[in-house]
């Protein structure tokens, strides 16, 4: 059964992506009832991701990157800050710390002003915007196409910036995994990603256990490639083990604060 949260993710993906969409179409393309499709409409107007219409829900009139990366960071907040917080753990102050454009390694970012001084880089402009102009921090915002879906810049010119470069610790996240396999939706964003992965001598990725046994279009690496996955509590046991005898450097971080 699909949970309320992963119905509303794919509402608003489903709304992002076709701009306007009639209330009876929802209805009709999720086979629910239209009691739950106001009631998760509702929802998705309270974080300002959409916007209810007589009939009809679109898209907030602040754009297709704002809708999209607002219920990003919106969604599984407290395991995005728990995961953010356990990635620490693998930060040193002096080093090189290259974050990718997700919402999870955005809220890493914050975290690192607690750490200084660091290099940072990363081709996110949310993040930028979060570190830019601090003190004992410098700060390497990676050029490239800027892709408004993201806010964040990829593409060759972005690939190119990052093979210059070296860092310490790579901290990133993935779209979804199944088996040990890492998927991302976009392949531009995978390009980057890849290329972020050889430019760091250790390598941290952050996921919610949500995102298990699922799929996106692109492979992205496989998780024995990571020297930590950090996961959310949620995973089943024998799923754990599984992945534990591939090989897998698996971390399961409690979403509540200690």
């Amino acid at each position: 059964m699909i949970k309320a949260d992963e119905r509303r993710e794919e509402i608003a993906d489903y709304v992002i992506k076709l701009g306007q969409v009639r209330i009876d179409d929802l209805v009709e393309h999720f086979g629910v009832s239209r009691m739950t499709i106001h009631r998760h409409i509702d929802r998705l107007a309270q974080q300002g991701v959409l916007r209810k219409l007589h009939g009809a829900v679109t898209v907030q009139p602040s754009g297709l990157y704002e809708s999209a990366f607002r219920y990003r960071v919106t969604v599984n907040r407290a395991e995005k800050d728990a995961l953010a917080r356990a990635a620490l753990d693998y930060v040193e102050a002096g080093q090189v710390v290259m974050l990718d454009d997700s919402s999870t390694a955005n809220a890493v970012a914050t975290l690192l002003l607690d750490v200084k001084p660091l290099t940072v880089v990363t081709n996110s402009v949310s993040t930028a915007a979060l570190l830019i102009n601090v003190d004992d921090l410098d700060f390497i915002c990676l050029g490239g196409q800027y892709h408004g879906t993201y806010n964040a810049y990829i593409g060759i010119v972005c690939e190119n910036a990052v093979a210059q470069l070296r860092a310490n610790v790579l901290i990133c996240s993935a779209s979804a995994v199944t088996g040990t396999t890492a998927f991302i939706q976009d392949p531009n964003v995978v390009r980057v990603k890849q290329a972020m992965m050889a430019a760091s001598v250790k390598r941290i990725l952050l996921v919610d256990h949500a995102k298990f046994d699922r799929i996106a279009l692109h492979v992205f690496d496989d998780l024995t490639s990571f020297d930590a996955v950090l996961v959310t509590e949620g995973l089943g046991d024998a799923q754990a083990q599984s992945l534990e005898r591939a090989g897998v450097k698996l971390r399961i971080v409690k979403t509540k604060a200690p």
